[in-house]
């Protein structure tokens, strides 16, 4: 039986993804933006988007150049957006620091918004060839099951025990072909929900199967009572068929992106509409009730169709809202391009 990593490698030689849009051409560049974009998000859905970003930004100095409205805007529909914000945010700090070279130093990749040790590690490993061990959600579960580690893998000390694993098994050599390896391993046969193993190269020494535990581990987070929110999001349209937008800050939920006026369910829509944003309501349908939900609460939102009227000079273009004929050109929070979309189904 060879070692743990020439098992994994041996295995992803004849059984990994070798066709990723980000392999073509690794480079420190491409793989920074597919190892962010992966953050909490699977490979297929990464993939279209991935593609779209890099037609549109091939180079860091082009998205340093480019707005955050244009990042987010390419960036819309794959969630977290405090992604794309930190990235735009790290290509002005390359541009400016590195001479528009993405850095080859560890210390200055970890130094980068929104990444840390295991990102870090993964974009030298695989763009570099670089020593570096990882330790994302696949490489958690996979070493949790082959040692058979106990607890929460978000604590520190078990954390820190994982850790102490992922340095140890990664080999000197072939770190490109390694890390992508142990990912794979734990996106495609150490699942979690219906692990492979019968197809895993590292099953003759699992501890987790040994001891028929390969179900209970790694263990699940504490379960907490998500809280639910309640919003109204207002569909308000002019005469001339215009919807008022509102850029959201900077910061915080859908930051920087255009999102529809809100307002609470107990609010009056005639009179808040009015005191809010100088308006008059000529008419209002309430729209059927879903809900979104986020990593730290659900929000039920009921979207609301306004017709309203402008009264006098009161409302103009500014900062934060804006009458726009074209919602489709804005970077839109999903849920937003998801109302836009059923008023208008239900309009035809």
């Amino acid at each position: 039986m060879g070692s743990f990593a020439e098992r994994l490698l041996d295995w992803y030689r004849l059984h990994g993804r070798h066709d990723l849009p980000w392999q073509k051409k690794p480079s420190l560049y491409s793989i920074w933006l597919s190892e962010i974009m992966l953050q909490q998000t699977q490979v297929a859905t990464v993939m279209p988007y991935f593609e779209r970003f890099m037609q549109r930004f091939p180079d860091i100095n082009t998205l340093a150049g480019a707005t955050q409205d244009d990042v987010l805007l390419h960036w819309a529909g794959l969630g977290y957006y405090s992604r794309a914000r930190n990235i735009h945010k790290a290509a002005l700090i390359i541009a400016e620091q590195h001479r528009g070279n993405f850095p080859t130093k560890y210390a200055d990749v970890l130094a980068l918004p929104g990444i840390g040790p295991s990102t870090a590690g993964a974009i030298l490993a695989q763009a570099m060839g670089r020593r570096y061990a990882i330790l994302d959600g696949n490489v958690k579960r996979v070493l949790a099951r082959h040692e058979a580690i106990e607890g929460w893998p978000g604590q520190v000390k078990i954390e820190k025990q994982l850790w102490y694993w992922a340095e140890h098994y990664t080999p000197e050599n072939n770190l490109a072909d390694y890390t992508q390896a142990i990912m794979d391993l734990g996106a495609t046969v150490c699942t979690r929900a219906s692990a492979k193993c019968d197809e895993c190269p590292l099953s003759a020494d699992c501890q987790a199967l040994e001891l028929s535990r390969v179900a209970e581990l790694p263990t699940r987070k504490p379960k907490k009572i998500i809280p639910v929110r309640k919003k109204r999001l207002l569909i308000i349209r002019n005469r001339q068929g215009e919807y008022l937008m509102e850029k959201r800050p900077p910061s915080g939920i859908w930051g920087g992106l255009w999102s529809l006026p809100e307002l609470s369910l107990e609010e009056p829509i005639d009179r808040s509409v009015k005191n809010n944003w100088q308006l008059k309501v000529e008419s209002y349908t309430d729209l059927p009730v879903f809900r979104h939900t986020f990593s730290h609460f659900h929000l039920d939102i009921t979207p609301c169709e306004i017709i309203a009227d402008i009264e006098g000079n009161a409302i103009a273009d500014n900062d934060s809202y804006q009458w726009c004929a074209q919602v489709n050109l804005l970077a839109l929070a999903a849920p937003v391009s998801m109302i836009l979309k059923l008023q208008k189904k239900l309009e035809n």
